[in-house]
């Protein structure tokens, strides 16, 4: 917190301490309050913004964080910028992501408009660079742009299965190191799906002429998006006709997009706001009985839904398209974190059909209660200006065009001190590499050592392999219930992960942003059922990190060991 969201002054000297910090961001956020309101109103929801923040029950994204009340003002964590087929175009489009990142915000990009390479150029004579060139610019950029001056700019760079330049798309992150800036995903479309389920032949079409360029077995480039997945990590999958099937706001035009974790589709020059809520502060032991605070967990999905819509009239817009699109559709974006560490203390173990029950209850609970929110909001505030243009007119009126989305939550989960977004542990003890300035945090969880607290476990024994091993696999001394709950990521069988993706998923009206990790042992095969399994289920979007397939990981397994572990995802 130190290190990336206090203010300092010019000469690099704290100047803020982290209670400073939650009143600069709830008094910046209530300001919102006067357009509607009046002082007292305003004074009374500052008061519940710092409440839920100080007790760690919600917080925003990291760049309200950062820059609310501050010059900056820019607050949205997630863009998606068009890329069209011209050179002033696309230097206009990184130009506007170099600032966006500057001022801490992450951008996703569709670069399908691009001409394939070495595609004749009748104006100059030459030959076009081709998608993946244009990528390395980007990349290059964002490496020397940090976003807030903080930490690495993050990018997502999607391109459609029926380019041309597919395959060399496909591959280009299977060296490591190679476009490190950008997770990429593949723009998959039900078309294609169906091709490779009847092993027929694909088009790959010229985005400009429509032509066919080339035909090529849709099982061909399955294996090579599979392999390559194997391989890297990379590509993921972003499922574009089951998010525009979602789509609140068809009229306006079609998502091909979304921020670099995925968990947000969005239209052109659109932004979303973010905000997570804890749940391992939902639960309650009454003695010795656990259970879930639901009318609490209300209460504060009603202050987070209307913190985030604050926030959008508040924000500060780095061109005229963002905050017109943005006013427009005032699409919020709600999510959870600290899902491992509440079933932890429910004592519920993450690979069990009652997880995933859980799961799909709890994400109806707080789908339904910021619906109602974003109704009553929208009674005090009026409609999102583009609601005679979405699914909602005319029977519903509503704030917001959307209202619930899963973030990684990489770094306010630390701030939390709770367990990332929806995702089991990791591992139970920890190295974070590559964050905060590249510096490397040891962790030992928390849970597990309230855990060993509340059953009277003596903790000398299991702190000694967990610092090794990182898990609890291998000790005989420790119950078998124990060792179920705490279950870290690479010991759940790949289904459960996906399972949980797809509970949360189905009352999310983003999307939901996870990892499915694989043992390292792990097969091609594997690879193939998970995505199309993904895509079967009606997930918006899938990735997945075989274990031990890259050198450079932001979590390592146990303190005293070297081995690597997951997938870099960026908050």
């Amino acid at each position: 917190m130190e290190s990336r969201y206090l203010r300092r002054d010019k000469y690099g000297n704290l100047i803020e301490t982290p209670k400073q910090l939650f009143q600069r961001v709830a008094h910046a956020v209530a300001q919102a309050e006067l357009q509607w309101g009046t002082d007292k109103d305003a004074s009374c929801w500052e008061r519940r913004f710092l409440d839920v923040m100080m007790d760690l029950r919600f917080l925003p994204n990291s760049p309200t964080l950062m820059n609310a009340g501050t010059p900056s003002g820019q607050l949205s964590a997630c863009f998606v910028l068009p890329v069209y087929d011209h050179l002033a175009d696309i230097f206009s489009a990184l130009r506007l992501a170099a600032l966006i990142q500057q001022h801490a915000g992450g951008t996703g990009f569709n670069f399908s408009h691009l001409r394939p390479k070495n595609d004749r150029l009748h104006r100059t004579q030459g030959t076009a660079a081709g998608p993946v060139s244009f990528m390395k610019i980007f990349n290059a950029t964002t490496e020397y742009v940090k976003q807030g001056g903080k930490r690495r700019g993050a990018n997502m760079g999607i391109l459609g299965i029926d380019h041309p330049d597919i395959e060399e798309f496909i591959t280009c992150k299977r060296k490591e190191g190679n476009l490190r800036n950008f997770n990429i995903s593949i723009g998959i479309s039900d078309a294609f799906m169906a091709a490779l389920e009847q092993d027929a032949s694909w088009k790959l079409i010229h985005p400009n002429t429509q032509q066919v360029v080339k035909k090529i077995k849709a099982r061909q480039l399955w294996d090579l998006v599979t392999e390559s997945a194997w391989t890297s990590g990379d590509p993921g999958l972003i499922f574009l006709d089951t998010i525009n099937t979602f789509n609140p706001t068809p009229d306006i035009g079609k998502i091909e997009a979304t921020n670099p974790c995925g968990e947000v589709p969005l239209l052109s020059n659109e932004s979303c706001n973010l905000g997570s809520i804890n749940l391992s502060r939902f639960v309650d032991d009454h003695q010795g009985q656990t259970t879930l605070d639901w009318n609490g967990l209300a209460q504060t999905v009603n202050i987070a839904v209307r913190f985030l819509d604050n926030v959008i009239e508040i924000n500060n817009y780095l061109s005229p398209e963002m905050r017109k699109i943005a006013l427009g559709n005032r699409k919020i974006g709600l999510g959870v974190m600290g899902w491992a560490e509440a079933l932890s203390k429910l004592e519920i173990p993450y690979e069990s059909n009652k997880a995933v029950h859980l799961a799909e209850r709890l994400m109806k609970f707080i789908a339904e209660n910021s619906w109602n929110a974003s109704k009553g909001l929208c009674k005090e505030r009026g409609v999102f200006q583009n609601w005679e243009k979405s699914i909602y007119y005319p029977n519903s009126p509503v704030r917001n065009a959307t209202r619930t989305s899963i973030a990684p939550t990489g770094t306010i989960s630390i701030i939390a001190d709770t367990s990332s977004s929806i995702e089991p542990f990791f591992a139970l003890a920890y190295q974070r590499q590559h964050i905060l300035q590249d510096e490397t945090l040891e962790e030992i969880n928390n849970s597990l050592i309230r855990y060993m607290q509340r059953h009277q476990i003596e903790p000398s024994v299991v702190t000694e392999h967990i610092q090794q091993t990182g898990t609890l696999s291998g000790l005989v001394s420790i119950p078998e219930k124990m060792k179920n709950i705490f279950k870290t990521a690479l010991e759940i069988a790949p289904l459960w992960h996906l399972r949980h993706q797809t509970a949360f998923q189905k009352y999310t009206d983003n999307a939901v942003s996870k990892t499915i990790n694989l043992p390292k042992e792990a097969t091609r095969e594997d690879v193939d059922f998970i995505y199309k399994t993904a895509w079967r289920e009606g997930l918006k979007g899938i990735t997945i990190f075989r274990y031990h397939s890259r050198n450079s990981q932001v979590i390592q397994k146990g303190i005293l060991s070297d081995v690597n572990g997951c997938k870099v995802c960026i908050e």
